[in-house]
């Protein structure tokens, strides 16, 4: 498992998608959206598979609903469990031991272990996040690039 540059991603496969990058690009942040551009435009085109974890999807919802802003987590939701190409990972028992066995093995906290658990799980080719605890990460078995 190696740390990779976005713009580095082939440009077709299954891919699970951190918090992060869904919220930055949600949200339009000025310095982050554009950067996972690609793979929301390459799910619309048919050439990405993305998958999301109900960990992200309360990740994701939690800002607008902390903000009391009910609307924008209703369409939020169903942006994320409803167009082709998108996929939710529930939490499986499967799930739930991988991801122990790599808190074990690792540093990762619970919600970063689930994901990795989960896109090893569902055969993922890569991994998208923003987030740094996966640098240099290699201790898990299945071949996995990290996004970044």
């Amino acid at each position: 498992m190696v740390m990779r540059d976005i713009g580095d991603l082939p440009s077709r496969g299954r891919l699970l998608v951190d918090s992060a990058p869904i919220i930055y690009y949600l949200e339009d942040h000025p310095e982050f959206s554009t950067r996972y551009e690609k793979i929301f435009a390459g799910a619309e085109a048919g050439d990405y598979e993305l998958a999301i974890t109900t960990v992200s999807l309360v990740e994701v919802l939690t800002g607008p609903l902390r903000k009391g802003n009910k609307t924008l987590a209703e369409t939020y939701r169903e942006a994320l469990t409803s167009p082709p190409g998108w996929r939710v990972v529930d939490l499986t028992p499967a799930i739930a031991y991988r991801a122990a066995r790599i808190r074990g093995e690792t540093r990762l906290r619970t919600p970063d272990a689930i994901q990795l658990a989960s896109a090893l799980e569902i055969s993922c080719m890569g991994l998208v996040t923003q987030d740094r605890d996966f640098r240099g990460f290699s201790k898990t078995s299945g071949k996995l690039d990290i996004y970044s």
